[in-house]
């Protein structure tokens, strides 16, 4: 058996999560279903991130295990059978130990924020029409890139063992009529991305500042924190893993 790494893009508004779960169609199981078909076995894939449920994919990555690939035209095979909701982007050759989840140095999520009713924008940024300050948002946003506990940013009901985050970007910009929150880390935890957006916007609105955000950080508490904004407008853009872990590039 030999292993490779599988990139790929989604539109979470077609599915319930990346994860495989009872009784829903989710990113993970149609993959797995269309990799059965051609490889001729039951084939698992190992995702790098749990997206939740209408959470976008630019680029997601995964890996599984299968015989050699003797054809190099398995993305354009994989992407003729699975929905129009995803596309397979590539396939590397990698080593046997790798892990798409522990060997990835960081990943990165945008969430995208429309400040005028666009239905063109509809399904994949949050139409939220107030007047903020992005410069007080990205004051607060800073602070984010010098702590590393982030369980008031966590769901309650989660399998993790710690809380830590280390975040590297955290900060907003506008293209045209989209502000765009982006977030670079080495993990997040679950909610954790919309959360702290939520919580940002509370402060770009004037309810709360600065301290207010090192305030939640330090309670450890998620009821502290703002809602969770909505999922559609939050966008997996990218996973990034060491250039020499990933190999051979099937077309």
């Amino acid at each position: 058996m030999s292993r490779y790494a599988l990139q790929f893009a989604y539109d979470g508004g077609s599915f319930h999560g990346y994860q495989i779960q009872p009784n829903a169609h989710t990113v993970q199981a149609e993959l797995e279903h269309h990799l059965r078909l051609m490889l001729g076995v039951p084939t698992e894939i190992v995702g790098s991130s749990r997206t939740d449920t209408g959470v976008h994919a630019r680029q997601q990555m995964a890996h599984f295990d299968a015989e050699a690939l003797a054809s190099s035209d398995w993305v354009y095979r994989l992407n003729r059978m699975v929905s129009h909701s995803i596309s397979v982007q590539a396939i590397y050759a990698v080593a046997d130990d790798f892990h798409a989840r522990f060997d990835a140095t960081y990943r990165r999520y945008e969430y995208h924020i429309s400040t005028r009713k666009d239905p063109l924008l509809r399904d994949f940024a949050y139409w939220f029409q107030a007047d903020v300050d992005v410069e007080a948002m990205n004051a607060a946003a800073a602070i984010l890139c010098t702590h590393t506990d982030f369980q008031s940013f966590s769901k309650v009901k989660t399998e993790v063992t710690n809380f830590d985050c280390t975040i590297t970007e955290a900060f907003w910009e506008y293209r045209g009529n989209t502000l765009v929150f982006t977030i670079q880390g080495n993990r997040f935890l679950r909610g954790m991305v919309r959360s702290l957006v939520g919580t940002l916007l509370e402060i770009g609105v004037g309810k709360w500042t600065a301290a207010d955000l090192r305030r939640i950080l330090a309670s450890q508490d998620r009821q502290m924190a703002g809602r969770a904004v909505p999922a559609h407008g939050l966008h997996l853009m990218e996973v990034a893993y060491p250039p020499t872990l990933l190999g051979a590039k099937f077309a």
